[in-house]
This record gives structure tokens, sequence and C-alpha cells, in this order.
């Protein structure tokens, strides 16, 4: 770490006006035969408060010195998007995916909109929107059987009491029937906590 002395300070107080970090760093090491980083320059400067007098912020009404010029970088182009390019991993509109969660998703729309294959096949089949507070599961446990007898529409505190229980069974017949048990377990709570 590097040792400032009052030489040093006073150095860096009387030079610092109208000059930035990399000039000053500069002048400094020259000066006093030394190697410190512009970092270590800032960071002394901004320890004991000291101020160039440089404000490198663009004022109101001033034009920036790009304005009008246009391709101020080189290289590059071959790379860029063009108008209308396709990405190399896209997908069209109706294609399906299995997510992270093991559940299959069509894409519904573009650039990249999914919804699960079950919800869009129950709905379908229901002729409505899964409404809110509930879920779809599958019944028989597989999320590859989208036969829509399968598809089973619970709310989300059924489905608490259901993977609490182990009422998801690998038959849809013994899992609606895990529903109906739910519903019972669910009013007796209800009930319990009325008394209080």
């Amino acid at each position: 770490m590097f040792r400032y002395s009052l030489e040093h300070k006073e150095f860096i107080s009387t030079n610092i006006h109208g000059r930035y970090v990399l000039e000053l760093t500069s002048m400094f090491n020259e000066k006093f035969d030394v190697e410190i980083q512009p970092s270590q320059m800032r960071a002394f400067i901004k320890n004991n408060g000291l101020k160039s007098g440089i404000d490198a912020r663009i004022k109101p009404g001033s034009v920036p010195p790009n304005k009008g010029k246009k391709k101020l970088w080189t290289g590059g182009e071959d790379t860029q998007f063009k108008k209308g390019h396709k990405p190399h991993n896209y997908v069209p509109v109706g294609s399906e995916r299995v997510n992270g969660d093991d559940y299959v998703d069509i894409k519904i729309a573009d650039p990249n909109k999914w919804r699960g294959k079950h919800l869009i096949i129950w709905e379908q089949y229901c002729g409505c929107s899964v409404p809110k507070g509930h879920v779809v599961i599958f019944g028989d446990g597989d999320r590859r059987n989208f036969d829509p007898y399968n598809l089973i529409l619970v709310t989300r505190g059924q489905l608490a009491i259901m993977n609490k229980r182990g009422f998801i069974q690998n038959d849809a017949e013994l899992t609606r029937s895990g529903i109906i048990l739910a519903n019972i377990i669910q009013k007796m709570g209800e009930r319990k906590r009325s008394r209080r």
C-alpha cells in the first residue's frame, strides 16, 4: 500500500484543478518516480474530498459530440441481426417443448410465449379458462397423458392437501376419490378453526 507524504499530498492538491485522474497520475508518477495506479489516485482524491473542477456531465442545451454521426464503430456487421432475421434457435408457434418441471409446453405466440399443453387441452375440452386459484392436474400422475378425462381441475387448497396426504395416485379414479377426501379434510379444518 502506497503511503502519501506531505509533499505528495501538497503536489496533488496543487495540480488537481482542471486535470483528469489519468493525467494527474502520470504527472505524479513522473515527479516522484513511483508507479501508482489511477485507481489509487482516484481513491486518494475521493478520501480527501478533492475536486478537479471538471464537470463531465452534458449540460442541457449543449450538442453531444456524436450528434449527426452514424456508425461510430468498426467491425461486427457480419454478426449483427438484420431486420426480419430469425435466430438459430427460433421455433414456430405451435411447437412443443418439455420445461424444467417436466411439463410439456406449447408455443402460443411470438416472440417467446409458452403455455402448458395440459391447460390448453383442458380449456378446449371444457370451453372456459382455468379459474383463478385453480390448477389442472394429471389424474394418473403421468404428465404425458393428455386424455381430457385424465385432466382434473382442483383448487390450490385441495392440491396442497392431496400432495401432503399422497392422494394423487396412478389411477384417475383413485385421484378423484382423493379430491373428495381432500374436501372432507378441508371442511374439518374449517370447522376446527371456527370453534376457536
